[in-house]
């Protein structure tokens, strides 16, 4: 495969986003991934993952959506900075930079119907708050806090936008997640079910926050290998050929 960083034009300015592409020996392209960071920024972690969509023939591209305050990329012990890097981005500025990657892949030929975002803690949230705004083909969140109740002022709940779902939204949670109860996880259930498009929730009973993330100590091996495979599922249901 092929992996690059570069710069996409988001209004008078441009961010890094982080790309790779299948090459030889890999599947054709058959399809293109918004891989939307943790709270950690686009990190070792986020890079790998991308790298594994492009093995399996998708176009994917991690955006830097802390680029307004240096694109860091942290080890999972740097929560400080977390949170002032978290508490300065706001939903519009996401929307935006989406918007722009999604832009970038309309030029490599993609249309919306064939291009899936993935995203996971933070990004979790940001595949909500696109699939409520935006029609694409497809939209997996893995634990994904935030939306049904508002953690800080910029970044507001978004549980509102369950009946009005534009992309087929699939949330994947860990019953032992500290930081997103059970209860917030069923009302989201309930929530969606009136969406117009698919949309639907899985819980691992045994799986922590981040137990997709090889490099963190709650990973769950047999929950993280569930959710890739419903989350590739997915995409293949709803992504167009």
């Amino acid at each position: 495969m092929d992996t690059t960083t570069l710069q996409i034009t988001s209004g008078p300015g441009s961010f890094p986003c982080y790309e790779a592409t299948p090459g030889a020996g890999d599947p054709a392209p058959h399809g293109a991934v918004i891989v939307v960071q943790e709270a950690f920024g686009v990190n070792g972690h986020i890079e790998d993952v991308t790298r594994r969509f492009a093995g399996l023939g998708y176009q994917a591209v991690a955006p830097h959506l802390f680029h307004r305050t240096g694109a860091p990329a942290m080890g999972y012990d740097d929560f400080g900075q977390v949170v002032e890097d978290m508490m300065a981005l706001r939903d519009d500025q996401i929307l935006d930079d989406i918007d722009a990657v999604i832009d970038h892949l309309h030029q490599s030929g993609w249309k919306d119907d064939q291009i899936a975002i993935v995203g996971f803690c933070m990004g979790g949230r940001v595949t909500f708050l696109v699939a409520g705004q935006r029609s694409l083909g497809a939209a997996v969140g893995f634990y994904g806090g935030g939306i049904v109740n508002a953690r800080w002022e910029s970044m507001p709940a978004l549980i509102e936008l369950a009946p009005r779902l534009q992309t087929p939204w699939l949330g994947l949670y860990g019953d032992q997640d500290g930081s997103i109860p059970v209860e917030d996880v069923e009302q989201l259930r309930t929530a969606i079910a009136g969406s117009p498009v698919e949309a639907e929730i899985v819980r691992y009973p045994e799986a922590e926050h981040g137990f997709h993330c090889d490099a963190r100590s709650a990973y769950h091996p047999e929950s993280a290998r569930d959710a890739w495979g419903r989350t590739l599922d997915w995409f293949a249901r709803h992504l167009s050929a």
